[in-house]
């Protein structure tokens, strides 16, 4: 038997988008896998949507909470119901190419390293690609996703076999790299596939685009999540804004 991918799946009044995602994950070549989708309080037929394509596929999960209560607390729900052998994240509006798990098992096995990532191609909402591809490094270390998040939430790929299930902070941005650093700090480097393998979908008003609204997330991060003291956080402060330039520039 192979082994089983748990995707997780934050929504929130995605109807717009959510039915591609899913497709994206049932086009995928490598098919051991369940999606474990967490409803974090939508108000339009996102659940609808979701239930429909329930019936006809059984890998796919719905868990829905009550209240709406931030990505943190709904991809958090999502890794405590995981019982697969690897962990991956895919947002509602993200694509997957249908080779991307297969070619993350295929890194973790060539490698030995328990921690994949992807090169992404990125577009606007109607999926033009407005943007340039944005190539990932080969190799991040614990320092390095702190000067910029390289690993987008759309291709982090785990092996929680070997490194186990952790959580995100739950905090209201930033929690994805809580958790990229959870890791790090116990292995040397995740490593990069540099080929692109998903769309991350750009949404106008986009909170990630816009550095300076983010600027007061960053900093509380560093100073109250990883504890780092005001001159290592202005170090790497002074290294995620210029790159965060660089990265949308094009």
């Amino acid at each position: 038997m192979s082994e089983t991918v748990s995707i997780i799946t934050p929504t929130f009044n995605s109807a717009k988008y959510i039915a591609e995602t899913i497709q994206s994950v049932q086009k995928q070549t490598y098919s051991n896998w369940e999606m474990i989708i967490v409803d974090d309080g939508s108000k339009d037929t996102t659940v609808g949507i979701i239930q429909n394509f329930m019936e006809d596929d059984h890998r796919i999960h719905l868990i829905q909470l009550h209240k709406n209560s931030g990505p943190a607390k709904a991809r958090n729900e999502g890794i405590e119901k995981a019982q697969g052998d690897y962990m991956t994240f895919l947002d509602a509006d993200d694509i997957w190419f249908p080779d991307f798990i297969a070619s993350s098992i295929q890194a973790i096995r060539q490698t030995g390293i328990h921690f994949v990532f992807s090169s992404y191609k990125r577009s606007n909402e109607n999926l033009e690609f407005v943007y340039s591809d944005f190539i990932v490094p080969q190799k991040v270390t614990y320092t390095d996703i702190l000067k910029t998040n390289s690993i987008s939430c759309l291709t982090a790929f785990v092996d929680i076999r070997t490194l186990g299930k952790k959580t995100m902070p739950e905090i209201f941005k930033r929690q994805d790299m809580g958790l990229w650093l959870k890791y790090l700090k116990e292995i040397p480097f995740a490593y990069g596939i540099q080929e692109p393998k998903a769309i991350y979908r750009i949404r106008e008003n986009s909170l990630s685009r816009n550095k300076s609204k983010l600027l007061k997330y960053q900093w509380q991060f560093y100073r109250e999540v990883e504890k780092l003291t005001i001159v290592q956080s202005i170090y790497y402060m002074a290294h995620w804004m210029y790159r965060g330039f660089m990265k949308y520039r094009n």
